[in-house]
């Protein structure tokens, strides 16, 4: 019978998964029920070693002598820092290790309870991973648990070999051992670049057969210039997702309104439609809803591409992690893709033609679709972030146009600065930066030093507070919260605008819109960048959009 607790029986069956069958076990109270599921299960070989500083070195000798990860676990509090002379030895000499510390609840550091320090990230640059698992008490627990165990163990031979460190606390009651089988677990793999191994092309081809293959483009994921011809062949066996952040190679065949086609998606709709495979293509994607989709529609096979070989688990179902540019997958892709024909992507394509898009009044959307179709050939958009991506997400954006905004970690701060630094490295092409009132605020010092110049386009959305706080479900907002939570203010931009140079234009309404839009983003003669700032209401701005989702429902 094994542990009940299932931080442990994650552990266990992941280290059984990944070949990590040598384990090197000391005694003590804290990790007796680790050691009581690793020497019940016959698939470990299990040697005792008292003093954890020997421990250690015998088990590099093992990893050694059999050229394989070895693991060692021991109990919480000093007993961890015997191990580091052991760590130390294994991380220069680039050893395999997999170091296992039973821990106790966080809440008992410093509070005179015996054998406890804080043992997270105790060894420091010593080991090249250190996870904390959780307690596992909900399907998000168990997924993030399973995650980062899988990362750990990865982790000892990516690139060069050495020793990881799982810290594991657990709670009282440590003694309930019902438990009669280890749990099936989720494996990820990963495939580094210096990995071009038939292993790794008979997955892929394997992955190919399937007959619902959806590929998704992140955020930058496949710059203009490195399109190559043999790319628009996939589109006819394969869906292809892309955001405008991608910057990815146009094809009448790429679907980039999908989030909008998800909302109007009946949920039996959705769950035919659903991908067996997902491939998901380097950087950030945006749409939450569908993250939500696939995490409630889990595909059979998530890989994920990137220049790093991260581990990149945003669906919550990654099997197979690919540290590869996506030029290079492209290639590999489209040699093992069969003549085998699916109907999968022309699905897809009839339910995203029948989303046209959205004609707004008056309103925050209609003045970012309104720069969208009037902007110039072979310009940069930069969308600060927030509403201005997700509406800007609802219009088409011309194929030459290129796509920038902070993704990385969606902060309101830098946008602006980011998008002036970016347009004062090339002055003759225009730059056309759609912002919010909050993040343009937030960073006015953007504008408080002398590199810029007229090829600078700011459309600045105010509507007097941070709109995408009005849209919080279940936050009953009093006139207290309301100000404190969503910023109301009633600032202009005007005499910043004016007083730092730029020609200002302001805008209340759809006719003032349409009148200034086109000289907005003409390349005229001017030594002036140009601030365009739209005042609209908030609640309007909600209704519309409300609206909007409504009708495509209906």
């Amino acid at each position: 019978m094994y542990s009940d607790k299932k931080n442990i029986l994650q552990l266990v069956a992941l280290l059984k998964a990944h070949n990590v069958i040598h384990v090197v076990v000391c005694p003590g109270s804290r990790n007796a029920p680790i050691v009581h599921t690793l020497t019940n299960c016959e698939d470990f070989k299990c040697y005792t070693v008292t003093d954890e500083r020997s421990a250690g070195f015998f088990a590099i000798g093992l990893a050694l002598r059999l050229n394989t990860v070895v693991a060692v676990c021991c109990t919480s509090g000093s007993a961890v820092l015997n191990l580091q002379p052991a760590v130390s030895e294994a991380f220069y000499q680039r050893i395999p290790l997999v170091v296992i510390t039973a821990d106790r609840p966080t809440a008992w550091i410093g509070q005179m309870d015996g054998q406890t320090l804080p043992q997270p990230n105790v060894f420091g640059t010593l080991v090249k991973k250190s996870v904390n698992l959780p307690e596992i008490h909900t399907k998000e627990d168990e997924w993030y648990c399973n995650r980062l165990t899988n990362e750990a163990i990865l982790d000892t031979h990516f690139h060069e070999y050495g020793p990881v460190h799982i810290n594991i606390p657990l709670s009282e009651p440590l003694f309930e051992f019902n438990t009669q089988e280890l749990p099936k677990v989720r494996t990820i793999k990963r495939f580094s670049a210096l990995e071009r191994s038939k292993v790794l092309e008979d997955y892929i081809r394997k992955c190919c057969r399937y007959e619902k293959i959806l590929i998704i483009s992140g955020q930058d994921c496949m710059p203009l210039s490195s399109a190559e011809s043999y790319h628009s062949s996939l589109f006819e066996r394969y869906t292809w997702f892309a955001e405008h952040l991608c910057n990815s190679i146009q094809n009448d065949k790429l679907i980039w309104n999908f989030d909008t086609a998800l909302y109007a998606m009946t949920t039996e709709e959705k769950k035919t439609m659903a991908p067996d495979v997902v491939i998901t293509l380097d950087g950030h994607i945006v749409s939450k809803r569908l993250k939500q989709y696939l995490r409630s529609n889990p595909p059979k096979e998530h890989i994920h591409v990137s220049p790093n070989g991260a581990i990149a688990d945003v669906f919550c179902s990654l099997t197979v992690a690919i540290e590869q540019n996506t030029s290079d997958f492209i290639r590999l892709l489209s040699v093992a893709t069969d003549e085998h024909s699916s109907d999968y992507s022309y699905k897809w394509q009839c339910i995203c033609e029948h989303i046209s898009e959205p004609k707004f009044a008056y309103s925050e959307m209609s003045a970012i679709g309104a720069l969208i179709h009037h902007l110039p050939k072979h310009s940069i958009l930069h969308l600060a972030n927030s509403s201005t991506v997700r509406y800007a997400q609802l219009f088409k954006i011309p194929s030459s146009a290129t796509v920038c905004c902070n993704r990385g970690i969606n902060g309101i701060e830098g946008s602006l600065s980011t998008a002036i630094g970016c347009a004062s490295a090339n002055p003759n092409q225009l730059n056309f930066i759609i912002i919010g009132d909050l993040s343009f605020f937030y960073d006015m010092n953007a504008l408080w030093n002398n590199n810029y110049s007229s090829n600078i386009r700011i459309l600045l959305l105010n509507n007097g507070s941070g709109e995408i706080f009005h849209s919080l479900p279940g936050l009953d907002m009093t006139t207290s919260s309301r100000r404190a939570i969503t910023a109301t203010h009633t600032t202009s931009a005007k005499g910043w605008a004016e007083e730092r140079g730029f020609e200002y234009i302001c805008i209340n309404g759809a006719t003032s819109l349409e009148q200034n839009i086109k000289s907005f983003t003409t390349n005229r003669a001017s030594d002036k960048p140009i601030l365009m700032e739209v005042y609209t209401d908030a609640a309007m701005d909600m209704k519309l959009l409300k609206d909007y989702y409504h009708q495509l429902k209906h």
